[in-house]
């Protein structure tokens, strides 16, 4: 935001617009009582060039990707955004623009989600997105609640490879409800078909798992689906990623009812953990029972193309016992990144960048457990994120830390039977050097 004063002149004709003498006028409306009689316990005014030392001082204490090779994903990944994402997202009528779905007199804003919302069916393989969601937990527990109201079952069963605060968001959400949430086991990284198959039944509402999981891992999507179909009803829900999905099949191929994620790895940066941005997509069958907002094509009365808020199931618009939730308001700008980083790397773009994640992430495991001490966890396929076995995993953060690299996460947080074990995280912006650099600092 550029720095803008104001001078004497500015404000003695502001004043004179708003009919006041002076500055304290503005608050004559305010008890004397409830003012304060004396001057801010501020610092001293700086001019621009000083304040802007001072803030890049305070931003050099911080230790950021942008600088230092990172290795830590775990849900919020360091990707590459080409510039024409940055300048056209930070367009005026986009940026400046709350809640921009106004038919009347956003048919721009409606553009671009609809937009959007193609490109996210495109990409997941699914018949109907929405116009996004708040982040990916909340996107899974949407997805289930939607489950829930479609099936009208209590039984939820959640695979524990699914990120831990996306089960804990849905734990949280589901709490006062009467419903029934199991989790999974899993074995070698992969959700335990065996505890499925027992777990199953004519009561399950739905099954959620995420692919690539929380280690990384792809799951066995096809023996997943196969013991869901066995009763009639169950919903299936997949989180993903949708950079992976540049090379994965798609969950739509697979059969899935409900797809969700977050897609802060397509053109929305890390920042301190946010933004994010969910995504849901769906099948045709299920749109009315979808949360947030669908934006829908259509001609106006002399056939011109046209775009409009087709549905918003919100208590505002329909009865309040058929309304869905909307948490939708403050993701549009997030959604609107994500499309222009779709169309600016296209098909094979994404393809590329995914190929060049795949490929890196494989290289560092390789030379990571080649180290003595070393070893991957897990032995099934992976896309960029494994686990490896080590001593001290915190020690090691510390360390590396301190040789200037950001280390992977260590899971003794999260799952206490793998203290011994880290996640990293290896994308497009790893080079071969930085993993070079990683290996030999542990070694």
């Amino acid at each position: 935001m550029p720095y803008i004063p104001h001078t004497d002149t500015n404000i003695r004709e502001m004043l004179a617009a708003a009919n006041v003498a002076n500055l304290d006028d503005l608050f004559s409306s305010i008890p004397k009582e409830l003012r304060l009689a004396k001057p801010l316990a501020l610092p001293a005014p700086l001019s621009e060039i000083e304040a802007t030392k001072l803030l890049c001082e305070l931003a050099d204490q911080n230790t950021n990707a942008a600088r230092t090779p990172s290795f830590l994903g775990a849900g919020c990944y360091n990707h590459f955004v080409p510039a024409v994402v940055d300048h056209l997202a930070s367009r005026s009528e986009f940026y400046t623009a709350y809640t921009p779905y106004q038919p009347e007199t956003s048919q721009g804003a409606l553009t671009t989600a609809f937009e959007y919302q193609t490109m996210m069916c495109q990409l997941t393989g699914m018949e109907v997105s929405n116009a996004s969601l708040y982040d990916g937990a909340t996107a899974l527990a949407e997805a289930i609640l939607m489950a829930l109201h479609i099936t009208n079952k209590k039984k939820v069963i959640i695979s524990k490879t699914i990120h831990p605060e996306y089960r804990a968001t849905v734990r949280a959400w589901l709490e006062d409800l009467d419903i029934n949430i199991i989790e999974l086991d899993f074995t070698n990284g992969m959700t335990s078909l065996e505890a499925l198959e027992k777990k199953l039944n004519n009561n399950t509402a739905c099954v959620a798992y995420q692919s690539p999981n929380f280690f990384g891992i792809i799951e066995p999507v096809d023996e997943i689906v196969k013991l869901v179909r066995k009763y009639e009803g169950t919903m299936l829900i997949s989180v993903v990623n949708p950079m992976a999905l540049g090379l994965l099949k798609t969950p739509g191929d697979y059969g899935v009812d409900i797809v969700v994620g977050d897609a802060q790895p397509l053109g929305n940066r890390m920042s301190f953990g946010g933004p994010h941005l969910g995504f849901m997509a769906t099948k045709m069958a299920h749109i009315r029972k979808m949360p947030g907002r669908i934006v829908g094509e259509t001609t106006d009365a002399k056939g011109r193309r046209g775009f409009v808020l087709t549905l918003s199931t919100r208590e505002q618009h329909i009865r309040r016992e058929k309304a869905t939730s909307n948490i939708c308001s403050n993701q549009a700008l997030c959604a609107i990144r994500t499309a222009i980083y779709l169309s600016a790397v296209g098909k094979t773009g994404l393809k590329q960048v995914a190929e060049l994640n795949l490929q890196k992430a494989h290289y560092a495991a390789e030379k990571l457990s080649a180290i003595p001490g070393f070893k991957l966890t897990f032995s099934g396929a992976f896309f960029n994120e494994f686990v490896i076995r080590c001593k001290k995993p915190e020690g090691i953060n510390k360390y590396l830390l301190k040789k200037n690299i950001i280390g992977g996460l260590a899971l003794g947080r999260f799952y206490p039977e793998l203290k011994d074990s880290m996640l990293f995280c290896v994308t497009e912006m790893n080079t071969k050097e930085e993993i070079d650099k990683l290996a030999a600092m542990l070694d």
